[in-house]
């Protein structure tokens, strides 16, 4: 994966110093520091706290709580847990790292995952309610509400049939 934005970073460094030279390339290495410079403490604080969630939830819980055992419910808990989930892909992501170290299936993840991204409520709150109405905001919101079961149910799929290829 790393060899793959290697190879996209110079093909669009090669492209912008195409269409706007030395200069250009020079603006925009020093964008992308600068990016890199505010993005680097929000990454390394996701990672702590994701180190320190990992030492403070039991194996055992999220086994018996989310685990393939658990079913249906884990999927609502990780639905509920993901739409209650506040802050970006700095946040998320983490959380997701700790779920699947700490034994999590596959699905309960993209549950989880699903459910942030379009059942976010302090999006909702923050952004679609004020912007585009409540009405706008609370039909969306209903519309998208299976779309986490949808995405675990196929993931499950998906995983079983790529499992038993793998050992066949």
């Amino acid at each position: 994966m790393s060899l793959f934005f290697i190879m996209l970073s110079v093909l669009a460094g090669g492209l912008l110093y195409q269409r706007g030279g030395l200069d250009a390339l020079r603006d925009g290495l020093a964008q992308g520091l600068i990016l890199l410079i505010s993005i680097t403490p929000l990454v390394l604080l996701a990672l702590l706290l994701a180190g320190y969630a990992q030492s403070l939830i039991p194996p055992r819980w999220v086994e018996s709580q989310l685990g393939r055992h658990a079913g249906w419910r884990a999927t609502g808990l990780a639905a509920l847990a993901g739409a209650l989930m506040p802050g970006g892909p700095f946040a998320a992501f983490p959380v997701v790292l700790v779920l699947r170290q700490s034994g999590a299936p596959l699905s309960t993840c993209i549950a989880f995952l699903t459910a942030w991204s379009v059942l976010g409520l302090h999006r909702m709150i923050i952004w679609e309610i004020p912007w585009l109405g409540w009405r706008f905001a609370l039909l969306r919101w209903l519309i998208s509400l299976p779309l986490p079961w949808l995405a675990a149910h196929w993931a499950y799929r998906l995983e079983r049939r790529t499992t038993r290829e793998e050992t066949a």
